[in-house]
Formats: C-alpha cells, structure tokens, sequence
C-alpha cells in the first residue's frame, strides 16, 4: 500500500497537471499579448449559410404579455455608464398596421451590487418603428416597443445585477441579468477580450460562430457590420441566397423582411443580455425607402471629407493609453 507521502506527492502532481492543462486552454488577452495568431481550416463540410427557419424555437417569442424580450447591454461614453434595450409587445405583418403605443409600458431598470438587492433605478425613453411600402401586394411591419435606458454613475470593472420592463404592470419585469463595466481608461486596464465578428447572420453556421465566441468569455463583443440580413428577403418572408437573385431592375423597391431583426434578437439575447455588444452598422443594413434616398452617410462612407476626419481622430489617441 503506497504511503501517505507518495500519495500527496501524487496528488500534487496530478492537480499541477490540471493547472497546467486549464492554462493552456485559456484564451489569449490583451494583457499578455501580442500572441500568436491561430488560423483555423475553411470547413468545406459546413456546406451554405442556410438561415434559421421562423418555426425554430430559438427565434419564436417566448414573452408573454408586456415581459420584455431581446434584452441587449451597450456600451455609453463612459465606463461608469451603459445602455440597457429591450422590446414589449409583438411586432404586426400585413396590408395595415397598427403601431402600438410606446406610452403604454414604462421603460425602467432596476440595478445593484447583487442580485436580491437592486436598490437603484433608472428611467428612460420608448419607441416604435414602421417599414411601409407603398405598394399592392407588399406585407408591411411595425415593431414592437423599443426601450431604452442609460445606467450613469457605475464604477468601472464592476458587474452590475439588473431587471428591465415596467413594475407597475404584473409579469412586465424581466428575470434578473447581469453584467461587467468596462475598465477605467489607463495603459493597462483596457478590456482583456473582445470578440470581433462580422457578417453573422442568422443561420445554422451562426450558432455555431456564437457558441465558439462564448466559450471565450468575452468582455465585450464588436459586430462589424451585416447583422441579419433582412434586405435578403420578401415581405412575405421568402429569402434568397443572393440579393440579385430576389431584386431584379423591374423591382419598384427592394423589399425587406423585417421580423429578422426579431428573430435575430430573440436568438441572441443570452449573449447581448450579459455581454455588451457594439454594433457598426454594413451594406446588408442598407434597407432602402422611398426613392432610395436614404442611408447618405453610408454611401460617403469613402469620400475624402470623411477619411480626412477619420486621420485626424485617430492622431488624436494617446498610444500610450490606448496601445493596441
């Protein structure tokens, strides 16, 4: 029988292995940086984005009554603020619709240090949005109720525990949620990972982009831009693989399908509802009007006025702050 000694020394040996092991599984930061890029292999097995199907548990509405859904955290102009969204209310498809009233559900959130003491509020602002076309035949949209509130005063690096909705109304408060604060500016406090992502859509492959980006764990998400591709479909929600094939020149407007932008916030809600998320805003966000006027800033996007400004801000970063 072995003794004791020999089976510390053992154990010892075997967590130092586990220790070993955990470190080398963890992610690469900022802080101890710059790494080795990876490159990982094309999986040609993945085979075409083919886009979630409305019927998919993980897209329907799962909220009942006014309880707030597609629950998202941003970032605000300091790391002692940030932004927390949710929607109320089922948005409508048809010949006409109705848009609701942004001043039926209050827009509040409650938050602290814990979670069973949520001893601050803050107020904010709701809205409604509608995509209509002027034409026969076409299915118009009007969204559910748009919630915004700004969290001030938070200390930086801090996690923060929170519920969204209306007190005032039975079952209109969200379950409680939490998140981290940004770091303070300084040369080594800036956000140990941040996740970059672009083109993510809202397919098969996508679940499995969000799932490797959360085994990550990171502090902060950036969305480069094509978010859902609703410009990809007709208004009666059929979709098609390439934006030429469904809009030709005899198109009088390029239709979109707007509950995309639904489906996609209900799908990633467990991510955007605990890890602040930034959006930059790309061409597949380009969902035209009337006389495809709008949407000017994007389309400048490569002028000379707008790379000048561009030059100019960036000269302005102290890089002895802000290294990376």
């Amino acid at each position: 029988m072995p003794s004791n000694t020999m089976w510390w020394g053992s154990l010892r040996l075997l967590l130092l292995l586990a220790a070993a092991v955990a470190a080398a599984a963890e992610p690469a930061s900022t802080l101890t940086g710059p790494s080795r890029p990876v490159t990982v292999a094309l999986r040609k097995d993945r085979g075409h984005a083919v886009d979630l199907p409305d019927t998919d548990p993980r897209v329907q509405r799962r909220a009942t009554g006014w309880a707030p859904e597609q629950i998202t955290v941003a970032l605000s102009a300091a790391p002692t603020s940030a932004w927390v969204s949710w929607i109320t209310g089922e948005f409508q498809m048809g010949g006409t619709v109705k848009p609701l009233n942004p001043g039926t559900v209050a827009s509040v959130v409650r938050y602290g240090l814990a979670a069973d003491s949520l001893v601050h509020e803050a107020t904010g602002d709701a809205l409604v949005y509608s995509q209509l076309y002027p034409f026969e035949g076409l299915q118009n949209y009007t969204s559910g109720i748009i919630h915004h509130v700004r969290l001030q005063g938070l200390e930086p690096a801090t996690k923060y525990y929170y519920q969204c909705g209306d007190p005032g109304i039975p079952g209109a408060m969200s379950a409680v949620h939490a998140f981290r604060t940004m770091p303070a500016v300084g040369p080594r406090s800036y956000p140990g990972r941040i996740a970059v992502v672009g083109d993510l859509g809202l397919t098969y492959n996508t679940t499995s982009t969000v799932d490797h980006m959360v085994s990550n764990r990171p502090d902060l998400v950036l969305l480069v831009g094509d978010v859902c591709y609703a410009n990809m479909y007709l208004t009666n929600g059929t979709g098609a693989d390439c934006y030429s094939c469904a809009f030709g020149k005899s198109t009088p407007i390029h239709e979109t399908y707007q509950p995309r932008w639904d489906y996609w916030g209900r799908y990633m809600e467990a991510v955007t509802s605990g890890t602040p998320m930034m959006v930059v805003e790309g061409n597949h966000e380009i969902e035209e009007q009337i006389g495809n006027k709008t949407f000017a800033a994007y389309r400048s996007r490569r002028s000379g006025e707008q790379y000048r400004w561009l030059v100019k801000d960036l000269a302005k970063v102290d890089r002895a702050v802000t290294p990376w």
